[in-house]
């Protein structure tokens, strides 16, 4: 049964759980009686009726006998009391609701990978063997134009010999068409060394010296770390085989996940701070490069590429890193998130009035940024709200109705129950 059902019948039934009601009794004995209504306590007290006021019509405001609106306001306030005292037992503390500037930041872990586009991978292009291995085991670092092995091939000591008798050929050419077709030639044979991993510069250097070289020496085209190396030393390679593998990490790559509703506020060309547990205190800047549109579906994220400088190598590949994005979002009104009570469909807040003195109030919020709530409205700046044991503080409120409630109020006719 619920106590805070009360009613006239002496059969009635609880509306809320359909239990028979029970009779209110004096601890003197004898049932408590109803409280009369104000129409009877006029009538009781030889009260009578103002010349033109209809019966029933009292409490109605604006009627002859109300109370003004002020005073009904104020019996209808939302206002309860717990002592300082007990606010202090149950460790209550207040936070003052201020208009300060809010900055939403926005957080992911991000991998970090080498960039495809500075990535070379050296393959055979012709049959032979290697002869010497410059570049031992992954991990080294190469100087740009340094040489990373070399491959003795029968096949491309033939083309260099060719390209060479062409060049004589044509030096020997006494006419300009006679000299047309060995050019022609020297071309061809040109695009065909460039095809076998031949640089610009060895060619240019093999028309200079005119010495065809049984070993072709591959260079790394850039500065950067080796990655793997597959070959033996001494070991035969066909065509297609993987040589060596050397990527440039000055600048690298990290693939972060944003959840859909983080991807409106990402843009191509924004700047997020980096940083990585192996540098604690330092901050790497990095440049938003591509966002993926294609969501995972079961995650709800897109990838986002960022790509940042990394001209000393502190960034490999496979490190976990943390990317960091910081708006400023204007200025609002706001609270501690921990001053807010969810109710559901509500969000309460206990104002402090002082002297112990607490009023609920709904309010209505905007976004969360960071700890604190921005205020739309319900609350004014300044006032104080309880920013700690909210639930505690709802408790005794509820406990408080309860027990007025619980408590029935005698009518002036009747005397006082007795404790």
């Amino acid at each position: 049964m619920h106590p805070s059902v009360k009613s006239q019948d002496p059969k009635g039934k609880c509306p809320i759980c359909g239990m028979g009601l029970v009779p209110v009794m004096k601890k003197g004995g004898g049932e408590t009686k109803p409280a009369a209504s104000p129409q009877m306590q006029a009538v009781r007290s030889g009260g009578e009726k103002q010349p033109g006021q209809m019966q029933g019509m009292e409490g109605v405001p604006g009627m002859p006998g109300t109370k003004p609106e002020a005073a009904t306001q104020g019996a209808q306030t939302r206002e309860f009391v717990v002592p300082v005292e007990r606010q202090q037992q149950i460790g209550v503390t207040y936070a003052k609701v201020e208009r300060k500037p809010l900055r939403h930041t926005i957080r992911s872990v991000g991998l970090v990978v080498p960039d495809k586009g500075r990535n070379w991978q050296f393959v055979s292009r012709v049959d032979g063997y290697v002869q010497k291995l410059d570049v031992k085991s992954p991990g080294e670092i190469v100087e740009k134009g340094a040489p990373l092995l070399s491959i003795y091939s029968p096949d491309l000591l033939t083309s260099e010999r060719e390209f060479v008798e062409l060049l004589r050929m044509r030096d020997q050419a006494k006419t300009k068409d006679a000299r047309e077709t060995p050019e022609r030639l020297i071309q061809s044979a040109k695009r065909r060394l460039q095809l076998w991993n031949v640089t610009e510069q060895q060619i240019a250097e093999l028309e200079k010296t005119r010495n065809a070289q049984e070993n072709l020496t591959l260079l790394s085209p850039f500065r950067g770390v080796v990655q793997s190396v597959p070959v033996e030393q001494g070991k035969g390679v066909g065509i297609g085989n993987m040589l060596v593998e050397v990527a440039d990490l000055s600048v690298v790559w990290v693939w972060a996940e944003f959840y859909e509703n983080e991807l409106p506020m990402l843009k191509v060309g924004q700047k997020m701070d980096i940083t990585a547990k192996s540098y604690p205190g330092e901050k790497l800047e990095g440049t938003i490069s591509l966002i993926n549109p294609f969501l995972e579906e079961a995650k709800r994220t897109a990838k986002v590429r960022i790509d940042i400088p990394n001209p000393d190598f502190k960034l490999r590949p496979a490190m976990y890193v943390n990317a960091e994005l910081g708006m400023d979002m204007g200025e609002g009104l706001t609270i501690p998130v921990s001053a807010v009570m969810p109710t559901g469909t509500r969000n309460v807040a206990f104002i402090n009035k002082g002297e112990g003195k607490l009023e609920p109030r709904i309010v209505e919020l905007g976004s969360k940024y960071g700890e604190s709530y921005e205020v739309q409205s319900g609350l004014r700046e300044g006032e104080q709200v309880v920013a700690s044991a909210n639930f505690l503080i709802d408790a005794e409120s509820k406990v408080q109705q309860a027990l007025n409630e619980f408590e029935p109020s005698p009518s002036p006719n009747e005397s006082p129950i007795k404790p």
